[in-house]
């Protein structure tokens, strides 16, 4: 058996037989000498399954996170995830499934989409959702390039209490143009410094980008926020909290022009990252500014129920040299997740993770105030998050937490030596948060 593909040497040669060539390598001719690898891969040598197996096992096994009690948030959550949504998931109809281009054999997903969809415009209080976005960093991104077309503006204002990550999203999506970003200040309470956006928003913006809650947990006002930007014929793209919405005010419903948000904590496992989903909506007046693709609900000739892609906006098969976005695919499989998710929960379900996350973050704080030197940093409301300050530096206590058995917030230097961002979920019980919070107190004590 050959080292890379499962074909002898007697399949190989009639193959090449057929295409009308001696050797493999005159399948390469176009390909010019200079690009080509020198030399053989750097690779191991070939194992079997089984110690295949056993070696990833192994790997798997030095990752202490996932045994660790998380404190961590910071865009990635720790949210219980019901069993049923990856029994639906993994069923093959919608596991295997491509974009549901042809729609008389795609009800089934095309559906699901059209219930994400509604879903995601309930959650934010917009008259209209996308059919999902790679990630939320990439949607907010795409929020803002949605809006200099909606504007004929070049120049993005973005409040600096924005996740750090997802603005070096929007700084990739954005620099190599010539598109402008223009940072605004938060004030001592962590919240977006009006009077600085309203300076900063003289002569015209395409749109103001606000993170609710913020990447510090803080709760941002909205309506003055929009009120502020319209004055100035831009749009307001809020970077919003699926779960936090749960108690809080739809931003569609404050002025939000636009709403963009991360769907991992709905149903999605924290995976180091990704595969996450990131979900977009907007009013009618901006819905074919849009980018993606949305599903619509319609009736055949007989006067049946039928789902199809509507508004496509994607360049490969409908708007080419006009398309207004490159997204070449959805993340279909994600957003059912979020889809069952909200569906399992319903809407008093999901507004008690809600609260639950409000009340043991609220106790948290209160629990980690009580050690000797632990101050607050901004006195702002928060939901889920907060940014407390270590006497101790923030990196090294939640280095030597991790021994502990607990996975600490994350260390904010920007803010001081001693800042921490630490976040409670639903899934934290009494007994964790006070252990934590003994633990932390601890090693305080003997820090110092």
């Amino acid at each position: 058996m050959s080292i890379f593909v499962p074909n002898g040497k007697a399949q190989r040669d009639r193959m090449l037989e057929v295409i009308g060539a001696e050797r493999f390598e005159d399948l390469l001719s176009p390909i010019p000498q200079s690009v080509r690898l020198k030399g053989e891969l750097d690779l191991p040598l070939p194992v079997s399954e089984l110690e295949l197996k056993k070696e990833f096992k192994d790997l798997a096994g030095k990752n202490t996170s996932a045994d660790l009690i998380c404190f961590r948030g910071a865009g990635s959550y720790d949210h219980y995830i019901p069993t049923a949504i990856d029994s639906i998931l993994t069923r093959s109809e919608f596991f295997t499934a491509y974009t549901p281009y042809q729609a008389e054999v795609s009800q089934g997903t095309l559906q699901a989409i059209f219930e994400y969809q509604t879903l995601i415009a309930r959650l934010t209080g917009c008259d209209a959702a996308n059919a999902s976005m790679y990630d939320g960093s990439s949607a907010v991104a795409e929020a803002a390039l949605m809006a200099i077309r909606c504007t004929g503006k070049k120049r993005i204002l973005v409040a600096g209490s924005l996740n750090p990550r997802t603005m070096d999203v929007m700084h990739t999506y954005l620099d190599n143009s010539d598109f402008q970003i223009n940072e605004v200040p938060f004030d001592k309470d962590g919240l977006l410094d009006l009077g600085s956006a309203e300076k900063l928003a003289e002569g015209g913006a395409a749109a103001l980008v606000l993170q609710y809650p913020n990447f510090f947990g803080s709760i941002e006002d909205v309506s003055s926020a929009a009120e502020l930007i319209h004055r100035h014929k831009g749009l307001l793209v809020v970077f919003a909290d699926p779960v936090s919405l749960g108690i809080l005010e739809a931003p569609g419903k404050l002025g939000a022009d636009v709403v963009a948000g991360e769907g991992q904590p709905l149903g999605i496992a924290m995976s180091f990252g990704g595969p996450y989903v990131g979900f977009m909506a907007t009013s009618n007046e901006y819905i074919r500014k849009m980018p993606g693709r949305i599903v619509g609900r319609t009736e055949d000739r007989a006067g049946n129920t039928g789902y199809v892609l509507t508004l496509q906006t994607r360049e490969q098969h409908i708007k080419r040299a006009k398309a207004t976005s490159n997204i070449c695919s959805n993340q279909a499989l994600m957003a059912l997740a979020n889809t069952v998710y909200l569906t399992l929960t319903g809407e008093s379900g999901f507004a008690e993770v809600a609260r639950q996350c409000w009340h043991k973050s609220h106790y948290l704080h209160k629990k980690l105030l009580e050690i000797p030197g632990v101050t607050g940093v901004f006195d702002s409301p928060f939901c889920r998050e907060f940014v407390v300050n270590l006497p101790v530096s923030a990196q090294n206590a939640a280095c030597a937490l991790v021994d502990k058995g607990y996975l600490a917030g994350l260390p904010l230097p920007g803010l001081g030596v001693g800042a921490m961002l630490l976040c409670a979920t639903e899934k934290r019980t009494k007994a964790e948060i006070d252990g934590f919070a003994e633990a932390l107190a601890g090693y305080i004590k003997e820090a110092v």
